[in-house]
């Protein structure tokens, strides 16, 4: 079992960045290393879009294109902590920000394969 909390959200003009975390508590008997882990953002409306993933140990790690360059995941296996820093933000990057965990081998790019989810961070880009 895996609990997920983020934070980081905010108010933010464009061009701004904001860093969120995502602070993950692990069951006993498991360790956060053992869990790739994503983010995801779901705008009014529409449906939940995956943002990035990174690999259990950090050395595998996918973006989507919409976020390719501009964002940048990272995790602290030390500190049960997924990042997000995300820059040049765009009011299209506005939504609710999700982080997730999947417990095999995977470094998923679908939120159907994912096993955990925290509750999600508000993210607004004004123009």
């Amino acid at each position: 079992q895996v609990q997920l909390v983020e934070t980081g959200g905010g108010l933010v003009q464009a061009g701004g960045s904001l860093r969120l975390s995502c602070a993950a508590s692990v069951a006993s008997g498991r360790t956060f290393s053992a869990y790739a882990m994503g983010w995801f953002r779901q705008a009014p409306g529409k449906e939940r879009e995956f943002v990035a993933s990174i690999s259990r140990r950090g050395g595998t790690i996918y973006y989507a294109d919409s976020v390719k360059g501009r964002f940048t995941i990272s995790r602290d296996n030390a500190e049960n902590t997924v990042y997000l820093q995300m820059n040049s933000l765009k009011p299209e990057d506005t939504a609710v920000y999700y982080c997730a965990a999947d417990r095999t081998f995977r470094t998923p790019m679908v939120a159907g394969e994912y096993d955990y989810w925290g509750q999600g961070t508000q993210v607004t880009v004004s123009s």
